[in-house]
């Protein structure tokens, strides 16, 4: 299995030329531990018999183990197959199923049982529904609040292809945080993702800020970015209220999939954060396994509190 020439010739006309070996050894910094202890073999016994799915195993998450062993996952809904295919995701791209009605109220269930105080649901693309599987995601956040009021709930959503009837539907159940990763730099969303488009995500998050909802978004980096233009994009998200953002190296899952052009190093991470604090955005997760979902329940107190203190000083005189 190789990268297609579909890919090649994207990224090509992108102007990516470097590549990472497949299967060159990765920096120190990259060698994630993995630990799979008697906490997450239960959850993974728990999530399994009610017929759950995480991102945490459909994406190949490299944090796997450390929030499993913590006892919280990020519950995928509306089934494991999506009707997009992002160079970067390892999610199964087959034709969908169809919805599952009862799949709220288990995901719910499972909220309880594991005793959970901050819930994160995603979702595969769903383009082959009207409503791009809104309706879902709202029924998701409403049965958790049903049966565990006190859980906050995060929402890793598509754009919905921008339709504006059903990002309001999923904008009404309020979420705690609304999360639509940009994933990528302007000049690369071709490559990375076709099917989507970086002013229509940018558009789907000044929607959920004019909602007044608290906003993230994400990037995964090493596809070949510059840091000129990790910077322009933080702006850009600033500028459409993105509150939260989380920023990881990629990872490249197989063969087929786009190569990593470059690795950042831990410093230059650190560098990153600030430079998005520095744009306007109250908090930055920002580290070579950071994730979407990595730390969210930290990163969304952490971005509380910056806001508050921003509001503070705003109003001194």
């Amino acid at each position: 299995m190789t990268l297609s020439p579909r890919r090649s010739k994207r990224l090509a006309d992108a102007g990516v030329s470097e590549a990472v070996p497949y299967r060159q050894r990765k920096p120190e910094w990259m060698r994630a531990r993995v630990e799979h202890g008697a906490e997450v073999t239960a959850l993974k016994r728990q999530i399994g018999s009610l017929d759950l799915v995480t991102v945490c195993e459909e994406a190949g998450c490299p944090n796997l183990s450390e929030c499993w062993a913590d006892g919280t996952a990020t519950f995928m809904i509306n089934g494991e197959r999506c009707t997009r295919a992002c160079g970067f995701c390892l999610v199964d791209t087959r034709r969908p199923a169809p919805l599952d009605a009862d799949e709220p109220s288990r995901v719910a269930q499972a909220v309880v049982s594991m005793g959970l105080d901050f819930a994160v649901v995603t979702a595969v693309a769903r383009d082959d529904l009207d409503d791009g599987g809104a309706a879902a995601f709202a029924a998701t956040i409403e049965a958790i609040r049903a049966a565990r009021p006190h859980c906050r709930v995060e929402v890793l959503i598509p754009d919905c292809k921008g339709d504006a009837d059903a990002l309001d539907r999923i904008f009404e159940a309020r979420p705690d945080v609304l999360n639509h990763n940009i994933e990528t730099v302007a000049r690369l969303q071709r490559a990375a993702r076709p099917s989507a488009d970086y002013t229509r995500s940018l558009a789907v998050l000044a929607r959920a800020a004019d909602a007044g909802l608290v906003t993230k978004s994400g990037m995964v980096l090493g596809l070949g970015e510059t840091e000129a233009e990790i910077g322009s994009t933080l702006a850009d998200l600033a500028g459409v209220g993105v509150s939260i953002v989380t920023m990881g190296q990629y990872l490249r899952p197989t063969a087929a999939h786009l190569p990593v052009a470059h690795w950042w190093a831990p410093g230059d991470f650190d560098r990153f954060a600030l430079m998005a604090t520095q744009a306007g955005i109250a908090h930055a997760e920002s580290s070579p396994f950071t994730r979407s979902s990595h730390h969210a329940a930290q990163a969304a107190d952490a971005a509380s509190v910056a806001g508050r203190q921003v509001k503070a000083v705003s109003v001194t005189p």
